[in-house]
């Protein structure tokens, strides 16, 4: 397997292509394979794989985990997401500042979230399947997140009425977070 790994503006945050082969009966694709990642020094091992079926419109997030922080390998294995990271890192030049990447199950294209990220993304198809790897388990009293439509953040959602679960309408703005809350 050969993986095409692109540096984003942000330091760790990878945008990666991963082979894709269609013919007349659909595609095949390798969405993972352990040794390649490896090689391309994407960070794990991966310990935790998590599957979900958003519909149109949906928007989870903006998730990450404090105490046991997860590096994450997110794909679109079915339809079409927009999908978000927002750099946590106090002592980063970045901090606070979000990169967004379109998802869709037929591209190969993967982006790999490191620790100290928060996360979400926006289903833009009918329904989208979307499966991450995490570099640790999920904790659930460890759960934490920021707003989707933090004014500072200016993330350009591409809905206006998104479907939120209501802890996701409930979370905390960026610059409403305790201290130790962020990542160093």
């Amino acid at each position: 397997m050969s993986l095409d790994v692109t540096p984003t503006r942000l330091p760790g945050l990878l945008l990666v292509e991963t082979p894709v082969f269609p013919d007349s009966r659909g595609l095949f694709s390798e969405i993972f394979r352990a040794d390649a990642y490896e090689a391309a020094g994407i960070p794990g091992p991966f310990v935790q794989d998590n599957q979900s079926l958003s519909v149109r419109g949906v928007v989870r997030g903006l998730h990450f985990q404090r105490s046991r922080p997860q590096g994450k390998l997110v794909t679109c294995v079915q339809g079409e997401i927009f999908d978000v990271a927002v750099d946590l890192r106090r002592s980063s030049p970045f901090f606070g500042q979000w990169e967004g990447f379109t998802l869709s199950g037929d591209a190969g294209t993967q982006v790999y979230i490191p620790e100290g990220f928060a996360h979400g993304f926006c289903a833009l198809s009918q329904t989208a399947l979307v499966v991450y790897k995490c570099t640790d388990f999920y904790c659930p009293g460890d759960d934490r997140g920021i707003r989707w439509d933090d004014p500072d953040l200016a993330i350009p959602w591409p809905v206006d009425h998104p479907v939120l679960s209501e802890k996701d309408r409930n979370l905390p703005r960026l610059a409403g977070l305790a201290p130790e809350l962020l990542f160093d």
